[in-house]
């Protein structure tokens, strides 16, 4: 929503500014600079990525739309259902965790938190390193290291996206200058034509550039921040679960594991202790 908000307010600044002065919208539609510069975006575009940046970038933008679906509800969930497995396992052992691990999608303990187990990646990443426990790994140490190497493999993948848009707004700038050019280079070809036809040659050379930039800055650039944006605010959520299992590990109560895992939160999505007190005494284990 804020996206589209901003798109609005620089289009309407824009266009805005330019129709004040007595500015005319029809010399801004110049379609064969736009395809100067937007074919040769999206073609070097194509070149420099491979094809999962490509298809992340597309389905990026419904992620764009929409923001961070995690608020302060998605951590209480998610704190919740990590007390649950925990006391789960510090009541039956560790073994008991495995079918739940095995096939998440059929365990009625996971399946209780449906925010956390509609998030594919969030389950994926818990059961998986909640798995070495159930294979007998039992050293802090070696489980931090290797989660803290999952999320920096993490951390890379997600932003190959917003770092390929950057560099199509870096380069931008310069494709509009190449539309600008070639527009020139017609005009000079024009150069005998009277004054009034040569000015709207050269004027519509100069849309190149101000294509260009505007959509570099206004519209690429911001994108690309957006979409890190997303990334940084959905990494809380991985990490308070590291946290959570390496207390667990480390032979913490369920509690504790779960307190120590607030603790790394910050902000608006923080629940208070008194909130998580609330919640977790509604925590029922399956029969």
């Amino acid at each position: 929503m804020l996206f589209l908000v901003g798109g609005v307010i620089v289009v309407g600044c824009v266009v805005g500014g330019y129709l004040g002065p007595g500015g005319h919208l029809g010399v801004l539609f110049q379609p064969f600079e736009f395809v100067i510069i937007f074919g040769a975006a999206l073609g070097a575009f194509i070149i420099s990525n491979p094809m999962s940046t490509i298809m992340g970038t597309l389905k990026s933008f419904g992620t764009l739309l929409k923001g961070s679906k995690l608020k302060k509800q998605s951590y209480v969930e998610l704190l919740s259902m990590m007390y649950a497995v925990f006391k789960l396992a510090k009541t039956k052992g560790d073994l008991a965790l495995e079918s739940h691990v095995d096939k998440p999608e059929e365990s009625a303990l996971l399946q209780a938190f449906p925010g956390f187990a509609g998030n594919h990646h969030a389950v994926h990443f818990f059961c998986d390193n909640l798995r070495l426990l159930t294979l007998g790994s039992s050293n802090a140490h070696e489980l931090e290291a290797i989660i803290d190497a999952e999320l920096e493999a993490h951390h890379s993948h997600g932003h190959a996206v917003p770092a390929a848009l950057q560099s199509v707004a870096d380069g931008m700038p310069a494709l509009g200058i190449v539309a600008a050019v070639l527009g020139v280079i017609h005009t000079m070809g024009s150069i005998t034509e009277p004054p009034e036809v040569l000015g709207h040659l050269i004027g519509a050379a100069l849309v190149g550039t101000f294509t260009g930039v505007l959509v570099a800055y206004g519209f690429i650039a911001p994108i690309a921040k957006s979409l890190e944006n997303i990334q940084v605010a959905e990494a809380p959520y991985l990490n308070c679960m590291k946290t959570a299992l390496i207390a667990h590990v480390q032979g913490y109560a369920p509690q504790i594991s779960v307190e120590f895992a607030r603790k790394t939160l910050t902000g608006a999505v923080r629940p208070s202790f008194e909130e998580m007190d609330e919640a977790l005494q509604s925590v029922q284990l399956p029969a």
